[in-house]
């Protein structure tokens, strides 16, 4: 899932990060994904993690690569969104952006390949 900050549940509630204003007077909003986050925790009982983009985006350089499968996966769930396809991932399959349930995306355990991760350690040790 992807949720902007701004973001307002149905009721109109937005989280903020704090009550004090940055300099252009605006509030500073931030903390919709951990709210979202325990309420879909809440409702369906499943733990759930998240990740703040601009925090993994300081963790390196992406690559052109991954540069432009990070506007692919955006356009997918933009015309997801156009289409109120709502409850599905958007995902890699082979060199294809495919869209699929989230319940078939989370229904099995997935694990690193072994064989990938063994590759890994030379460059990781």
């Amino acid at each position: 899932m992807v949720v902007a900050e701004g973001a307002q549940f149905k009721e109109g509630t937005v989280v903020i990060q704090e009550q004090k204003l940055d300099e252009f007077g605006h509030v500073r909003l931030g903390g919709i994904g951990d709210t979202l986050a325990l309420e879909i925790e809440k409702r369906t009982g499943y733990e759930t993690r998240v990740s703040v983009l601009g925090h993994i985006q300081r963790g390196g350089t992406p690559t052109a690569f991954d540069r432009i499968l990070g506007t692919r996966f955006g356009v997918k769930a933009v015309e997801l969104a156009q289409m109120k396809k709502f409850g599905r991932m958007v995902a890699l399959s082979g060199n294809k952006i495919i869209d699929v349930p989230i319940e078939d995306a989370v229904k099995a355990l997935k694990t690193v390949d072994m064989e990938l991760y063994d590759i890994s350690k030379v460059f990781f040790g």
